[in-house]
């Protein structure tokens, strides 16, 4: 199921927002009301979530009793690069429930972010990941970007993905023909994507 953000029935929000506390108990924002939203507007996020009856004879509370097993956001805006706009995606708080990890449910839900992604229109999906996690979004349609780094966060204040202390692993796939035409230039360059102070790197 896809919702925009702000527009996720509250039953499920609040289970997308409890599963990314679990998930980052020391991100940089306090612990979130149950039905805050994460991103900001301006990146048209949308929510995706894989949602089942019950897990292990547990109710999880969603919409008609439905648990979420998994959760992740696509954010999108336009970056300029090379002389070029490319209208790009990302994806966000990717999440597990605890309970349903090794199911296989994260890798299908990223599988779904992907597919949507190219019906979207979108020259291209960018984002960063742990290094760790490589193997995992390659096997749902991802490919690592040689050499990139992407620079995050604001003009003034840049948050990149090569700062000391990461160890992140860039992504992507290009979905137009303008996108793939392209595709070279994004290889070990340094692509501004300046989503802001809210989603510093998606």
């Amino acid at each position: 199921m896809s919702f925009p953000e702000a527009a996720t029935p509250p039953e499920l929000r609040a289970q997308v927002v409890a599963l990314q506390d679990e998930a980052w108990p020391d991100r940089d924002a306090p612990a979130l009301p149950r039905t805050s939203l994460t991103h900001d507007p301006e990146l048209n996020p949308v929510t995706m979530v894989l949602v089942d009856g019950d897990i292990d004879g547990e109710d999880g509370g969603g919409a008609d009793g439905g648990t979420v097993l998994a959760a992740l956001d696509i954010l999108s805006k336009e970056i300029r690069h090379a002389g070029r706009l490319f209208a790009v995606g990302g994806l966000s708080t990717v999440v597990t429930r605890r309970a349903a990890r090794g199911r296989g449910h994260g890798r299908l839900l990223v599988t779904a972010a992907h597919e949507t992604m190219a019906r979207q229109g979108l020259d291209l999906g960018l984002f960063t990941c742990d290094r760790p996690l490589r193997a995992f979004y390659e096997s749902a349609g991802w490919h690592a970007l040689p050499g990139a780094v992407i620079v995050g966060g604001t003009r003034a204040a840049a948050f990149p993905s090569d700062q000391p202390g990461f160890d992140k692993v860039t992504m992507a796939d290009f979905f137009t023909t303008e996108g793939r035409r392209h595709a070279s230039s994004f290889h070990h360059a340094r692509l501004g994507l300046y989503p802001g102070g809210t989603d510093r790197l998606w």
